[in-house]
């Protein structure tokens, strides 16, 4: 029952950091265009080669 002890807090830490993450993508506006990429891939301007 000890080790309950160090694992409660350890995941909540884990947890408060994933949460902050998540909130920093959030407001860095990294999910603004979810369609963008779908478009993209369909058109005929899809190049999956490198630029040269």
């Amino acid at each position: 029952m000890n080790v309950l002890a160090y694992l409660i807090p350890v995941s909540l830490i884990l947890g408060g950091i994933g949460l902050l993450a998540f909130v920093f993508t959030v407001k860095s506006k990294q999910y603004e265009d979810p369609e963008g990429a779908a478009q993209r891939i369909l058109s005929d301007d899809y190049d999956d080669r490198p630029k040269t």
